[in-house]
C-alpha cells in the first residue's frame, strides 16, 4: 500500500479496515467470541477500536508470526484453552472487510455437516498452461477449477491437530501455504461453501479505491 501504517488500519470514510471485518463478525448471530492476530504495537489500538466501534465480542488480540502460516497457528495454539474439539472456529484474513453475513453462515453450516467449509466462488476465466514463454498447447478446463478464500470454518480439534502436525512435518507453511492448502497437503478432504464477488482482498491502493467505491454503492444491501 505504499503507507506508514499497517493497511489493516488504514481508515476508509473515518472507520478503520480492520472494524468493518469485525462488525461483520459481531453482528453474526453464530458467532460468540473474536479473536484478532495482529501485529505487534497495534494491539492497544485495536483494542481502543474495538472500544469506540461496538466491537463487544472481541475477547483476545495474539502477536502474529514471520509468514501468515505462523500468525494462524499462534492464534489457534491460543485457543486451546478456550475452545472443545468440535466447537468450530472461523479463520479470516482482517483484509478482507465486505464479509457478507450469508456467507459466514453457510461456511459455518457446511463446516457444520462435514468438519470443514471453505469460502468459494467458480473461475469463470479460461486458464491455460505455458509451454514456453510465449505460447501453449494446454488448458485446463475451468469447470474442474475453484477459487478459494476466506472465510473459512474448522472444527477447532482438526485444526489444531493438522497445524502441529504441519510445523512438526515443515509440511504445508512454506510460501503462499494457508490453511486450506495445508489441509489439502496433509491428506484432507475440503468442502466448498458459497461465496461472494464483492469479498475483495485488499493488497493495492487501487483495492482501497474499490472498497470505497463498494461500501457507497451497496449500503442498503450489505452494511446493516
Amino acid at each position: 500500500m505504499h503507507q506508514d501504517i499497517p493497511k489493516q488500519f488504514i481508515h476508509i470514510d473515518d472507520k478503520p479496515v480492520i472494524v468493518y471485518t469485525l462488525e461483520g463478525f459481531e453482528r453474526h448471530p453464530k458467532i460468540d467470541a473474536i479473536e484478532v492476530v495482529c501485529i505487534d504495537g497495534w494491539h492497544e489500538m485495536l483494542w481502543a477500536y474495538a472500544k469506540q466501534f461496538g466491537i463487544t465480542k472481541l475477547r483476545g488480540i495474539v502477536s502474529g508470526g514471520a509468514t501468515a502460516q505462523e500468525s494462524i497457528r499462534n492464534g489457534v495454539e491460543a485457543l486451546s484453552d478456550v475452545c472443545a474439539d468440535d466447537d468450530i472456529v472461523v479463520v479470516h484474513d482482517g483484509i478482507r472487510p465486505m464479509l457478507d453475513s450469508d456467507v459466514l453462515s453457510d461456511v459455518i453450516v457446511t463446516c457444520e455437516r462435514h468438519g470443514n467449509g471453505v469460502t468459494s466462488l467458480p473461475y469463470n476465466e479460461q486458464i491455460f498452461i505455458a509451454d514456453d514463454d510465449e505460447s501453449t498447447t494446454r488448458f485446463i478446463p475451468r469447470e474442474t477449477l475453484r477459487r478459494v478464500s476466506t472465510p473459512q470454518a474448522y472444527r477447532f480439534g482438526l485444526l489444531r491437530d493438522r497445524y502441529r502436525e504441519a510445523f512438526a512435518k515443515g509440511v504445508g507453511i512454506s510460501g503462499s501455504s494457508y490453511t486450506n492448502t495445508m489441509m489439502v497437503e496433509l491428506g484432507e478432504r475440503l468442502y466448498f461453501a458459497a461465496g461472494s464477488e464483492r469479498n475483495i482482498k485488499l493488497t493495492t491502493r487501487e483495492d482501497l479505491d474499490l472498497f470505497r467505491a463498494q461500501l457507497h454503492s451497496s449500503h442498503g444491501s450489505w452494511l446493516k
